[in-house]
């Protein structure tokens, strides 16, 4: 017998701040976090960066190898477990983390040593490790439970957050802090992404509005970086303590395209998507919103479209989309759980949070898009939000009210 599972925490470290109700008023509003960015870079780049005041959360002797994917980690897994109103989550709770490259600035750092020839940082392996971030967690909320890492490019924090629902829902948990981290806004890797010509241009153009998904003048993505977290506990206990409930997590789905590294395809993405549906027991005339993957790539927009559009059929015209990555760009590892935080919001509210910076919508993208910041939705009860990876993994997760 499975569990229903309640989210009842949020905490963020996002570009557009740390304060759950202030980053999604500010995503509602339709405010762009994006800036020109040419630190280090022979041509400059958009990138949407995350303000973050260590000082608030480490003293230096805790920074001792401890690379800024970790730091952020640590902090909003603080702050969704504060968010949720308990003291100290249960001993053998589950930290479910993503993270698509870890420590990118200790890696930076430990070649940049090792081509001047200089000192390597003693404690440069423990900094760039992939699964620092969900360790650095355990060790603050001192959590004896299943400690997981996924690491699968866009859909790593999706699939934590899929995994750590599951594992509440069966009882392998009696609660689970679940999210993801990304901070690899650091020259070499953002020249790296520029070199594989995906990355939205700044030129000629507002940086603010660099990123643009489903827009016919789309140009690419928008790196961003940040930290989210969910706090999952089973509704029964969560309602027994008398906890805020945002949602309800009804489900996921997951696939592979099992096609190409980079190209996504569509037969992939309905799988998951077909799969989230079932898992949820909601129909397509249930779910009123989706926070698309929509990355703003010109093939990835238009694969994503054609993906709901057959799943939903004769209901798509009913489907409200947008995609939070205008204003927020491309948190990679990371992107799953601050999607899944403001669809979780989006629920909890009743509100749309707009597409901008599309006035023209590419025709091969034949989807509702909200356009107007502020949209309210009264009668929204579940919503869906996709995650759909380089390598072909694709994750759907659902949430819904529970009133």
């Amino acid at each position: 017998m499975t569990r229903r599972v309640a989210v009842t925490g949020i905490g963020l470290v996002s570009p557009h701040g740390d304060s759950p109700a202030m980053v999604f008023d500010a995503v509602m509003a339709g405010r762009s976090a994006v800036s020109r960015w040419d630190e280090g870079l022979t041509e400059p780049a958009v990138v949407a960066k995350a303000p973050f005041e260590v000082e608030r959360w480490f003293t230096r002797l805790q920074l001792a190898g401890m690379d800024r994917v970790s730091q952020i980690a640590v902090a909003a897994a603080e702050s969704a477990r504060t968010d949720s109103g308990l003291a100290a989550l249960a001993e053998d709770a589950g930290v479910f983390v993503g993270c698509g490259m870890g420590g990118a600035a200790a890696i930076d750092l430990a070649f940049s040593c090792h081509i001047g020839d200089r000192r390597m940082p003693p404690l440069s392996v423990p900094a760039f490790m992939p699964n620092a971030p969900a360790a650095h967690v355990a060790m603050r909320m001192q959590v004896h439970g299943p400690v997981m890492t996924y690491s699968v490019a866009c859909a790593s924090a999706a699939l934590a957050l899929a995994e750590a629902a599951k594992a509440v829902a069966r009882g392998d948990a009696p609660m689970a802090i679940a999210g993801g981290s990304e901070a690899l806004l650091v020259p070499s890797v953002v020249h790296a992404w520029q070199a594989l010509q995906t990355l939205a241009s700044p030129a000629g153009e507002d940086p603010t509005q660099a990123s643009r998904p489903f827009s016919s003048d789309r140009s690419g993505l928008v790196l961003g970086e940040g930290a989210a977290f969910l706090v999952l506990e089973p509704l029964e206990a969560a309602q027994a303590r008398g906890a805020r409930i945002y949602a309800e997590f009804a489900g996921s789905g997951v696939s592979c395209d099992a096609t190409h590294l980079t190209k996504p395809n569509a037969a992939g993405q309905v799988r998951a998507l077909t799969k989230a549906l079932g898992d949820s027991g909601l129909t397509t005339r249930d779910i009123g919103y989706c926070n698309a993957h929509g990355t703003a790539t010109l093939i990835g927009d238009i694969v994503e479209a054609e993906a709901l559009c057959s799943v939903w059929g004769d209901d798509i015209d009913r489907l409200q989309v947008s995609s939070t990555k205008s204003t927020h760009g491309h948190l990679l590892g990371a992107a799953g759980a601050l999607e899944a935080a403001l669809t979780v919001l989006a629920i909890h509210h009743r509100a749309l949070p707009p597409n901008m910076h599309c006035p023209n919508q590419d025709p091969a993208c034949g989807l509702t898009l909200v356009r107007e910041p502020g949209t309210q939705a009264a009668h929204l009860s579940a919503a869906i939000s996709n995650s759909f990876a380089f390598g072909g993994t694709n994750a759907v997760l659902v949430f819904r009210r529970t009133d």
